[in-house]
């Protein structure tokens, strides 16, 4: 079992399948999942959700159940607030609970940097703190990748505080990320990972990734916009 990954029910890939074979009329077919994690758990990098939208997709299409793209997105919207965002894919603003999804035509290509601390933490704990707050506002901006500029001049993430509170180490591994990319992050979702656009018109990303790498000690990895959601392969 991998860390901080729940078996059972309390997946969202066990949760995925079987809402869709309820769904779908075949709960008496049962199917066997193995799971192999590449998205660390409790980052705020949409690992779970983007499990549950693969889960979704590979047994729609291997056992050919009969549902439309509509009611997949309806089961996903009941599974997660990012689950129907994964299944989709690319770039929109997201509205409601998560499950409103408007397209926008960002670029792909646009490069961000990740890097995630050797703590992780609970999302329902961060939106309970978040409450207990007050609800409070970001007080941090940060400008937006020129490339993307047209759709949103700044990036701030309203949970910053609620993670600071929950785990007060944030900030100071956020200050280091900054000192060792010499650019801000971000807090990723909520937390515990920062992310850190990337400057089509700065250093190559890879050498940012080796730099942050051997300055914090922690696994870091380099990313980009893509046009779609979750995929499916042969491998």
């Amino acid at each position: 079992q991998t860390v901080n990954v729940p078996e059972g029910p309390a997946n969202l890939a066990w949760r995925a399948a079987d809402d869709l074979m309820l769904r779908a009329g075949r709960s008496g077919h049962g199917v066997q999942l193995n799971l192999r994690k590449k998205i660390p758990a409790g980052s705020g990098l949409g690992g779970g959700s983007a499990d549950a939208a693969a889960t979704l997709l590979v047994i729609h299409r291997l056992l050919e159940v009969d549902l439309d793209e509509t009611v997949l997105l309806e089961i996903a919207a009941g599974l997660g607030s990012d689950v129907p965002f994964c299944l989709t894919g690319g770039a929109a603003w997201m509205r409601g609970r998560g499950e409103l999804l408007e397209p926008v035509a960002v670029p792909t290509g646009v490069g961000f940097l990740i890097a995630i601390p050797p703590y992780h933490l609970s999302t329902p704990a961060v939106y309970e703190a978040w409450d207990a707050l007050g609800g409070p506002l970001a007080e941090r901006f940060i400008a937006a990748p020129a490339s993307i500029a047209e759709f949103e001049h700044e990036l701030t993430n309203d949970l910053e505080p609620a993670a600071e509170a929950v785990e007060p180490r944030l900030r100071e591994f956020r200050e280091a990320l900054e000192a060792a990319a010499g650019a801000p992050a971000l807090l990723a979702g909520s937390g515990s990972a920062y992310v850190v656009p990337v400057d089509a018109e700065g250093p190559p990303i890879a050498s940012m990734v080796r730099k942050v790498s051997r300055a914090l000690h922690v696994p870091v990895a380099s990313a980009t916009t893509v046009s779609r959601g979750v995929r499916l392969g042969s491998g």
